[in-house]
């Protein structure tokens, strides 16, 4: 080091190169010390997140001790001398793994996201908070019988003694600099409200399209897209519905409407999967004359969005029978975190799965103003005035948000229509019965006729309840409440104001459909429609999807020989044929004449993927997935191209939500009536050929060649963690891998990047032993537990594991408080 002369006569030091780089180097050791210490506090503090597994904990509210065990894969089995203190230990392990998810699912439920996570959340929040279910829960959960509050009670106890427990708060209130909040007994109400809005059209976009639609193209091109049903239909009881005739040229001439101005549409705006992907699932019960054991067997995969960690969490509750002290309960299954019960699963003398009904569970309601004040409305009862209850929304780091929510006797008002009239949802999630205790009857059922019973007494979105007994019988049912409507058919949008059309109260269980003992000794349902006539009136009809689905596997069963095992129906889950796609595979091949491939040969290499496609939704299909792109892109010109007009009235309609669209576009396709082709085309070939043109850009333009775009490169798995992608460089740490799936939509193996079978299980009543059982991810929501991601590679590759959890690993005593010993969290 030495000194030099500045210009201004003064001196400063001058440093030599050498000891520069002993202060750089010095300084390097700093940075890496610190940033090791930042590590290691940061591995620290997630490390005192991770739950207690072993030993004693006391916990007040307890009568009695609990047995907590978990086996290889973190699944508890739960042992307590009631169910009160059963459902204590649940909510105590349920916030030990996923109280994060947990939080997000009640704050999703009330519209209090944003106080979590930021303005980001706010339109979300706007959107949920007008149902106001946060008041709606605290009422319902005054309002409860004794019995059903102590239980709820019980297990946000056992909640709130999981954090307290804790030494630190779970890993993802470290990352957004908060501190978890309680839980509260409304919150669980709020985490099945949340279920309302990941299964029902909270927005009444469905009616909404359907009333455009009838508006602008009149009643005929409305019943002829958006029909009851198509040829797919597969019914339990019934047969398909016949499509409705094709709307001549004096109702529909797209060569006359001047629409060309609105397609336009360049190819890469179009995208080989539809934007909508409906929540759904598989469900189905083989009676025992068919089966190689003689009891019947359940097969259930629910589908649904996949994220980190998974929504369901295994447990296996066992308490003595309260009608029968000296035996004990048994009830394995999937739960929800946030909620005491057992979704689905099996007590050993039946087995229940779930499928979304698509029945009609909300109406959109038109209201006619009085002339006078805005704030005023027409009833039967005369003129009635809004509700206009003040909603405070928080936001974290910004100025919290007033809302004002305008309440009518029939529902909130949630938007105005192409016209400017305001709009009301009147939906079964406002009514208590949308969230009662029902389904606990399910954990005391020991046959069809008392499962039954019990499902139509449930309060949850209504749900395909399909059940098999020890006895060797099944039955299906709806779970869930269903309204009694008159005056009409609760498809169309329309004024309730003169008292000709609403809802007149709820059907008693009596009044369901039902389906018992069926001939075949089968029933199945995936989103479709089950029944017809007078069952089907009460549901309604809420979107149905496709019949391919239930079709494929009512097909599979048949071709099954007695003696029928779980194996058997696994295999139907894990189904991937896409039988649906044969006719559009022969449609492409037949549209790709010798004369189409000499004038583009681009075509040429085409055809020959498309020969070649195998006929599955495998990974390294690219027919498949040729066949697929052209069915979508063609079918989108098509739909686009009739309701073009229904775009210009109101830029919110979207044909994706004619679920049953395949019906009336494969006849237009086959029929190719002159007068419904889009006019930019002279003839059906052109169209044709110019999808196929789209699909050959659209794939060149992303691939080097076509033979690279493999139907894995494209349903390559997206399983992500809430956070992930607000925090780059985490994503390998919290996300599952990029496995590439086989499988797709319209048949059994649902499946796509970031939706598919949240569970898989094949279980024969009381004899759960041979069960079998998939989930994606793992039980635990933390990524330093080994039971983060461990179930996950066996329901990628559809390995067989078992349903009852395995061997106890770890035993952690839950004890009361009045015995004095252990340690108190």
């Amino acid at each position: 080091m030495s000194t030099e002369t500045t210009d201004n006569g003064g001196e400063r030091l001058s440093l030599s190169p050498r000891l520069i780089l002993k202060l750089a180097a010095g300084l390097l050791v700093l940075a890496l010390i610190v940033a090791a210490a930042a590590v290691f506090w940061l591995n620290h503090q997630l490390k005192l997140s991770l739950p207690k597994l072993e030993g004693t904990l006391v916990v007040a509210g307890l009568s009695q001790p609990v047995d907590i065990e978990r086996d290889s894969l973190g699944v508890p089995t739960i042992r307590g001398g009631n169910r009160f203190d059963v459902a204590l230990a649940q909510g105590f392990v349920h916030a030990q793994d996923r109280f994060f998810q947990m939080d997000l699912m009640r704050r999703r439920g009330a519209g209090e996201l944003s106080i979590l996570v930021g303005s980001g959340a706010l339109g979300a929040d706007h959107r949920y908070r007008r149902h106001r279910f946060r008041t709606r829960a605290r009422r319902q959960v005054e309002a409860m019988p004794v019995e059903e509050r102590r239980l709820l009670d019980a297990y946000t106890t056992g909640v709130n003694a999981a954090l307290k427990a804790m030494e630190a708060p779970p890993f993802e209130y470290l990352a957004l600099r908060t501190e978890p909040v309680p839980w509260r007994p409304e919150d669980t109400l709020l985490v099945v409200y949340s279920m309302y809005f990941e299964l029902h059209d909270d927005r009444g976009r469905r009616d909404s399209a359907w009333g455009l639609l009838h508006d602008i193209l009149g009643p005929e091109v409305y019943e002829f897209l958006a029909p009851w049903g198509t040829e797919w239909d597969t019914p339990v009881v019934g047969e398909p519905i016949e499509l409705p005739p094709t709307p001549g040229p004096e109702i529909l001439d797209l060569r006359t409407l001047h629409t060309t101005g609105l397609l336009d549409r360049k190819g890469d705006s179009f995208d080989e999967r539809p934007p909508i992907e409906p929540p759904g699932s598989n469900n189905w019960a083989v009676a025992g004359v068919h089966t190689a054991r003689g009891g019947a067997i359940l097969a259930s995969d629910m589908h649904l969005a996949l994220s980190v960690p998974n929504i369901w969490y295994r447990a296996s509750l066992v308490y003595p029978n309260p009608e029968n002290p000296g035996r004990q309960r048994r009830i394995t299954g999937v739960t929800l975190p946030g909620v005491q019960f057992v979704i689905a699963g099996s007590n050993e003398h039946i087995a229940w799965g779930l499928t979304n009904t698509y029945g009609d569970w909300v109406d959109l309601i038109v209201l006619e103003p009085t002339g006078g004040d805005p704030f005023t409305y027409e009833t039967p009862d005369g003129i009635a005035s809004f509700d206009r209850p003040q909603e405070v929304i928080e936001i974290k780091g910004g100025k919290a948000e007033v809302i004002e929510v305008l309440e009518t006797i029939w529902g909130p008002v949630i938007d105005e229509d192409y016209r400017g009239r305001r709009r009301v949802l009147k939906w079964i999630a406002h009514d208590p019965r949308a969230v009662s205790s029902g389904i606990l009857g399910l954990e005391a059922a020991r046959s069809v006729e008392e499962a039954v019973e019990a499902a139509n007494r449930a309060g949850s979105p209504p749900q395909n309840f399909a059940v098999a007994d020890a006895d060797g019988r099944v039955a299906w049912t709806v779970m869930g409440p269903i309204p009694k409507r008159f005056g009409f058919d609760g498809r169309l949008p329309g004024s309730w104001a003169d008292g000709s059309r609403g809802w007149s109260g709820w059907l008693e269980p009596g009044e369901y459909p039902r389906i018992v003992d069926p001939e075949g000794g089968k029933v199945w349902s995936a989103n479709n429609r089950v029944v017809d006539g007078a069952m089907m009136g009460g549901i309604g009809h809420g979107g149905y999807i496709l019949g391919a689905r239930a079709r494929q596997i009512r097909d599979r069963l048949s071709e099954l020989r007695d003696g029928i095992d779980e194996k058997d129906l696994l295999a139907i889950q894990l189904d991937d044929q896409a039988l649906f796609l044969e006719r559009w595979q022969r449609l492409l091949l037949d549209t790709l004449t010798a004369a189409a491939v000499a004038e583009n040969p681009r075509r040429g290499e085409l055809r020959e993927l498309v020969e070649n496609w195998g006929g599955q939704a495998a990974i390294d299909s690219v027919g498949f997935r040729m066949v697929r792109a052209f069915r979508n892109f063609l079918t989108d010109q098509v739909l686009e191209s009739l309701t073009a007009i229904c775009k210009l009235a109101d830029a919110r309609f979207d044909h994706n939500l004619l679920n049953q669209s395949e019906g009336p576009v494969w006849r237009l396709v086959s029929e190719r009536p002159l007068h419904l082709l889009d006019p930019q085309y002279q003839n059906w070939d052109e169209q044709l050929l110019a999808a196929v043109d789209t699909t050959i850009d659209y794939f060149e333009e992303r691939y080097s060649r076509l033979a690279d775009a493999t139907w894995g490169a494209r349903n390559t798995a997206r399983i992500r963690h809430p956070l992930s992608q607000f925090m780059p460089g985490v994503g390998h740490w919290l996300d599952m891998p990029a496995d590439p799936l086989p499988g797709d939509a319209n048949m059994p193996r649902v499946q796509s990047p970031t939706f598919g079978a949240s569970e898989r299980m094949v279980v024969s009543p009381g004899d759960e032993g041979r069960g079998i059982f998939h989930m994606p991810t793992g039980q635990s929501g933390h990524p330093l537990s080994p039971h983060y991601r461990d179930g996950h590679q066996a329901w990628v590759e559809g390995e067989p594991t078992p349903f009852l959890p395995g061997p106890p690993v770890h035993l952690l005593q839950l004890l009361p408080a009045h015995t004095g010993a252990g340690s108190s969290p």
